[in-house]
């Protein structure tokens, strides 16, 4: 099978001839200095080039696509609020949509948020969001376009959200109590980023909306441990919200959304089944209620599972073994009957030894054949 093949048949809940395999994008990728340790164990020397400032992630190496037969491919810089401006020192970086970041040794960590002091209805009509350009998503198609001709599974490194974004522009302490004492005011807030998205999408996939095999969505709505908000509350303000923009999305392209949310999310698989939600990502293994073999068995017909490689244990200080060992697992949890594509639970971070990056893809190439 091609990778655009191979993936569309265990999204379509078949089996296709091996697991679809991915690395790459702003939920599955892999950090600037895990990626550098992973070259240089490789012995690869390509470019570098960093593709998410806030998260500090890296375009894979080609060289290492290839070797490890790596399905999918990712169409970056398409994104308006990567576009940034610096002070004179270049140690604080503010996005289009206001929000100040610091770079912390890692990441770019948010410190201000340009709708933190806003008080009322009326305040928030003064804040002027960025536009999408359709330069970019032209820029998009053309990516596109190379990659689908050469029989890979293309995504888009553009995602849809309109509750995790607007907590971002107000702050999330502050987010949460206004859904609490506020709720028109939050409701407003995610308002202004729904109104994004939809003026996002829908130039993104007039223009690629036929080239691509998924489409990313996502909000967060868990910690590790519980939901972030009350079931009633999500249904009450955020899952309308979501719903129009994934209906939207669906009048425009036939390619599944796969949605990102880390963390406990189990109490929501329901709700998010009902808006349209075909592909869950990253499957976080180690939250409260995400036991694989219980998701497959009550999710495995209406959802496809993206991820579910342990990212807090087993990655970065498991054995080269122990790393197969969770390969394994997780092929005869959820591989069964298609539906699954492996990766990490979420991005490769700066800490994992290059051998277990390795032995995570060999492992699936050995075991993952049907």
């Amino acid at each position: 099978m091609t990778s655009s093949e191979r993936l569309q048949t265990a999204l379509a809940h078949k089996e296709p001839d091996r697991v679809p395999l991915d690395l790459g994008g702003i939920v599955s990728g892999i950090t600037l200095y895990a990626h550098r340790n992973l070259c240089k164990f490789l012995g690869i020397q390509e470019e570098e080039t960093l593709v998410d400032r806030v998260q500090y992630l890296a375009k894979p190496a080609s060289t290492i696509l290839e070797q490890f037969d790596i399905d999918t491919r990712y169409v970056y810089d398409v994104i308006p609020y990567q576009v940034w401006s610096h002070d004179t020192e270049g140690t604080t970086w503010k996005d289009s949509w206001g929000v100040e970041r610091r770079f912390t040794g890692l990441y770019y960590d948010m410190t201000s948020h340009p709708l933190a002091k806003v008080s009322s209805l009326e305040e928030l009509k003064k804040y002027v969001p960025p536009e999408p350009s359709i330069d970019f998503f032209k820029k998009a198609r053309g990516e596109a376009e190379v990659l689908k001709n050469s029989d890979k599974a293309v995504i888009i490194n553009c995602i849809g959200s309109c509750f995790e974004f607007a907590w971002y522009l107000r702050g999330f302490a502050q987010f949460m109590m206004d859904l609490v004492f506020q709720p028109g005011l939050a409701c407003s807030i995610m308002d202004i980023m729904l109104d994004f998205q939809l003026q996002q999408f829908n130039l993104l996939l007039q223009e690629a909306g036929t080239l691509i095999d998924l489409v990313l969505v996502g909000d967060d709505l868990a910690t590790q441990n519980s939901p972030l908000i009350s079931i009633e509350m999500y249904r009450k303000y955020v899952k309308p919200r979501q719903k129009k923009l994934y209906e939207f999305i669906k009048t425009k392209t036939s390619a599944p959304l796969l949605y990102h949310s880390c963390g406990a999310i189990a109490d929501f698989l329901e709700d998010l089944v009902e808006i349209g939600v075909e592909v869950i990502n990253p499957v976080q293994v180690s939250a409260s209620g995400m036991d694989p073999k219980w998701l497959k068995k009550n999710f495995g017909e209406a959802l496809s599972f993206w991820g579910g490689i342990d990212t807090q244990r087993v990655l970065p200080f498991g054995t080269p073994e122990e790393v197969r060992e969770e390969v394994r697992r997780r092929i005869d949890e959820l591989a069964p009957g298609g539906g699954y594509v492996l990766c990490t639970v979420h991005n490769i971070q700066a800490d994992v030894p290059p051998q277990n990056i390795v032995a995570m893809y060999e492992e699936a190439l050995s075991y993952g054949t049907y």
